[in-house]
């Protein structure tokens, strides 16, 4: 496979997803998304301190994927240092709104994160949020697998939150299950937990009251998507 061929058909999906006007959909106005958003916050911040990173300042992170910026602006509230944090972004158009947002001294790069600059063993933590479900050549899913186990210190880990079930209205994703998660990352210490009421279940129980999204997500087996640490010996 060459992997040009599958960055450009990552871009071509995002495309297709813009002019669908799907944006407004993920808006933290929208009572579904926030609810979403602060429980994956908390099981995050549960998730650093379980495994004792309770001084994120200290810390050096890399994101795959780090589209407009909002993972690396809610990591900089969580005490991370620009100077210590960097993401990568395939689409120019959502790296620029990034470095709109985010301060100067973050770096940012452009392109395929596989082949990205990134010293070996020389990050803390690695962040791929929502990446791989986008990523539809199993092949190339196992290439940027590998680079980004390979930046990552022993006794880092790799971040990972994404969903695991396949969206049969959208040809354009495909879920991510714990079994694939470890083909990708076989050596990988993993402590997984579910997390994230299933969206289209939110966007209907919050039509009606907002209130219901926290009686829902209460059934583990309605939450679709995975937050998890995947540790390096």
């Amino acid at each position: 496979m060459n992997p040009h061929d599958e960055t450009r058909a990552v871009a071509a999906r995002y495309a297709r997803r813009s002019a669908a006007g799907l944006a407004g959909r993920y808006s933290l106005l929208r009572p579904e998304v926030w609810q979403s958003v602060h429980e994956r916050q908390r099981a995050l911040i549960a998730l650093l301190r379980r495994h004792g990173r309770t001084e994120p300042a200290a810390l050096r992170l890399v994101e795959v994927g780090c589209g407009g910026g909002g993972n690396l602006l809610e990591l900089l509230r969580l005490g991370f240092a620009p100077a210590r944090l960097a993401g990568i972004e395939l689409l120019p158009e959502r790296l620029a709104e990034a470095r709109a947002v985010l301060p100067a001294a973050l770096t940012l790069l452009e392109g395929d994160a596989a082949a990205a600059p990134i010293a070996v063993a020389s990050q803390d933590l690695v962040l791929a949020s929502t990446v791989f479900s986008s990523l539809l050549e199993r092949a190339f899913q196992q290439r940027l697998a590998d680079a980004m186990w390979s930046w990552v210190k022993p006794g880092g880990a790799v971040l990972w939150y994404d969903f695991t079930y396949d969206n049969p209205r959208n040809p354009d994703v495909r879920g991510v299950p714990l079994a694939r998660l470890r083909e990708l990352f076989p050596r990988a210490r993993i402590d997984a937990r579910r997390v994230t009421l299933a969206p289209p279940l939110a966007r209907a129980l919050c039509r009606v009251h907002p209130a219901l999204y926290g009686v829902a997500n209460a059934l583990p087996l309605l939450r679709t998507h995975v937050l998890a640490w995947l540790g390096k010996d």
